[in-house]
């Protein structure tokens, strides 16, 4: 029983992430066909995630994530927050610029982590909260690069405040997440800030597995 039970679940987070993959809605015919489950269990799965809100579906009986999701991703937020905080300090410091970890929502990147620098005159204020499009600024690139397979560092100049030079590079390894570590700065950005970005990436990424 206890493994049929684990099964179910195992079976329910796959849905889920299938769900959030951002493809939009799916018939449950097609959920079935992409998790390779027969239609009942995909609509016995429905129904329970339905039932708690995870899931809903809409007038043409598409399955989407449901609003109940917004309640798990408004707990995990600090705990990223927490979890970055060690590793953003300690680049901003190294780099003398102002680091931040930056997660996709939809087709915006949401700074949900930032540190500045101690020891520099001048650094890029940035705002916990501040949401861009993921196509402008190095940390939204960077996202978008691992969506397409590349996990190298980003840079990016003047497209989300004027004279302000970005690098990124994404968290990878995490199914569950899609976000960038990164740092911006007015004027040139310190030798090996790329590397640089890309290691502290590795290490939230370690930190959070």
């Amino acid at each position: 029983m206890a493994a049929e039970s684990a099964q179910t679940l195992e079976r329910g987070l796959r849905l889920l992430r299938l769900l959030a993959d951002g493809h939009g809605g799916r018939t449950p015919t097609e959920l079935a066909t992409s998790l390779e489950l027969s239609r009942p269990v995909v609509y016995r799965l429905v129904t329970t995630l339905m039932n708690e809100g995870f899931a809903r579906r809409d007038a043409d009986g598409r399955v989407h994530l449901g609003f109940g999701v917004l309640v798990l991703a408004q707990a995990v937020q600090p705990l990223l927050r927490a979890a970055a905080l060690p590793t953003l300090r300690r680049l901003a410091e190294e780099v003398g610029a102002t680091a931040h970890l930056t997660v996709a929502e939809g087709d915006d990147g949401l700074a949900v982590a930032v540190v500045e620098p101690s020891w520099t005159d001048l650094h890029v204020a940035y705002r916990e909260g501040s949401r861009h499009p993921l196509a402008k600024g190095a940390a939204g690139k960077a996202i978008l690069a691992m969506r397409g397979g590349h996990t190298g560092y980003q840079v990016s100049e003047g497209q989300l405040q004027e004279g302000a030079k970005g690098v990124a590079a994404p968290v990878t390894g995490l199914p569950w997440l899609e976000a960038s570590v990164g740092v911006v700065t007015f004027g040139g950005l310190a030798e090996g800030a790329g590397p640089r970005v890309v290691a502290a990436a590795g290490e939230l990424a370690t930190a959070l597995a």
